[in-house]
């Protein structure tokens, strides 16, 4: 019998994913730094503080910047979890295989679903917002034709980087972690300290959005301008069979990711806001796109088209980065038989080690969806809504799965661990998660029906396309990859390793 001594502290990479019935197929060339830039460039701080920051003062002030805070610590509750659980399952895919592992197949199934379409339709929003700062740059008229042209220009490029291999993607994803960080951070605190037109006292002052109402009201409906910069930590974990050590690592790296993403959009949020001259008109409403003119106000012409180089970068490594976590949940999918052309789906090109089908469909279903937007532009806002609401569903019901096993009396046994915190910690991410869904699903008061229920009717047609293939194919019943094993699956490791105490 081996004892205890002769037994390693933890298990190698081969060996984990054999004990999780998987070969080790894929190159681990990924880094901590690489997964952790992988991570930010898909949250992007850039992009969310841009995209949001005119809503978030129109809508809730100044004070709106302390959403940041709320949904940071929050999705730092999440993100622990998610690290309990990739450090047990360090497997390609993400939400699907933790989901799986620790419910079922068609529960895994559901919230893959729904999460892929978020990340696709994810995709090509940002796709679509990027090309309007390449147009900037390039000196085009933003025309409808414009914009479907450089979106379909950044979805090919980052498609034609992830097919070179991991190590490119390593590569342009630090790279754009480097121009985040500039554009961000760097032009933040440049902003602050030298460009500061207002007083930090700003941040407490609603500026008269609540109007004759209760700024309670306005400042729940800011609350977007924290939440849909949240997430994307979660990638880093997608790419889990590319990573050296990755039970080790990618809870790390998630880790990071939300803290230097919090920091980052602070930075970015609060540089604009006390650097901006005409913020009163700003949070009347009366600018549409504020960030240009405090960029050209504060930094010139040519340090404006610097700062739209930098944005350019950021927007395309965004992209990267999100075709390669939807193409290996997709592999995921496909390696376990769960989806149509399951076989084509899993396969890895024997050069690169990457999966160049999965990449194929993660690049082709957003152009479609860029060419449906192109003739009908109102159609982005219809197929975005659910966007959000979807990815934080589909992490809430990874969480959700955690707690159930917990109760069950699941220890999770990879190397990063809460120990006796971890029941707690899951309990508030859960608690914390139904509480950003409700904010998310809340209906507005525009009196249009459709509009005041977009988002939930959004999510709604995804998830009963989801359940209607689900129940009529059957997926679940193609494969025979393993399924709510959590417990025994933490027992073997420990059976395997020093980390035999029942914590």
């Amino acid at each position: 019998m081996t004892s205890d001594q002769d037994r390693p502290a933890q298990l190698d990479d081969a060996e984990h994913l054999k004990v999780l019935g998987y070969d080790d197929t894929f190159n681990r060339s990924m880094s901590l730094w690489a997964n952790f830039a992988l991570g930010f460039t898909y949250l992007s701080p850039l992009v969310g503080v841009y995209s949001l920051f005119a809503l978030a003062l129109s809508v809730g002030g100044p004070p709106s910047i302390w959403w940041i805070f709320i949904v940071g610590a929050g999705q730092l509750l999440v993100s622990l979890v998610f690290g309990e659980v990739v450090s047990q399952f360090p497997i390609h895919g993400g939400i699907y295989p933790w989901a799986r592992r620790l419910w079922g197949r068609r529960y895994a199934w559901m919230a893959a679903w729904i999460y892929i379409w978020a990340m696709i339709v994810t995709i090509t929003a940002v796709s679509e917002y990027g090309s309007g700062f390449a147009a900037s740059l390039l000196g085009f008229e933003p025309t409808p034709t414009t914009t479907l042209l450089l979106t379909l220009a950044l979805l090919v490029i980052a498609l034609l980087i992830n097919f070179s291999g991991t190590k490119w993607l390593a590569r342009v994803a630090r790279i754009g972690l480097a121009a985040e960080l500039v554009g961000v951070i760097g032009v933040g605190l440049y902003l602050l300290i030298f460009q500061r037109k207002q007083e930090f006292g700003v941040f407490f002052d609603s500026m008269g959005v609540e109007g004759d109402g209760s700024y309670g009201t306005a400042f729940f409906g800011a609350a977007l301008a924290g939440l849909f910069l949240f997430y994307g930590f979660e990638a880093c974990g997608d790419v889990a069979e590319e990573v050296a050590q990755p039970a080790r690592r990618i809870p790390l790296a998630m880790i990071m990711t939300i803290l230097v993403g919090g920091v980052s959009a602070l930075f970015s949020f609060s540089g604009y806001v006390l650097a901006a001259p005409n913020l009163q008109e700003i949070v009347s409403g009366e600018v549409g796109d504020p960030i240009p003119g405090i960029l050209e106000a504060t930094l010139g012409g040519v340090g404006a088209k610097i700062f739209l180089v930098v944005a350019v970068t950021a927007f395309l490594s965004c992209v990267l980065s999100l075709q390669a976590a939807a193409s290996r949940l997709l592999f995921s999918f496909g390696r376990d038989g769960m989806l149509p052309a399951s076989r084509w789906l899993s396969k890895v090109s024997p050069n690169t080690k990457v999966p160049n089908n999965a990449l194929i469909v993660a690049c082709s279903i957003p152009a479609l969806i860029a060419v449906l937007v192109w003739l009908n532009p109102d159609l982005l806002v219809a197929v975005t809504s659910f966007a959000v609401l979807g990815i934080y569903v589909a992490f809430q019901l990874v969480v959700l799965g955690a707690l159930r096993q917990r109760i069950r009396g699941w220890k999770p046994a990879g190397p990063f661990s809460l120990g006796r915190l971890g029941f707690v910690v899951n309990a508030l991410a859960l608690a914390y998660g139904v509480f950003a869904m409700f904010l998310l699903a809340a209906p507005g008061d525009s009196n249009n029906v459709f509009t005041d229920w977009i988002v939930l009717i959004g999510l709604g047609v995804v998830a009963l396309i989801g359940l209607a293939y689900l129940f009529a194919a059957r997926p679940d019943k193609l494969s025979d990859a393993p399924e709510g094993d959590a417990i025994a699956v933490a027992d073997e490791i420990r059976r395997r390793t020093r980390s035999t105490t029942r914590r």
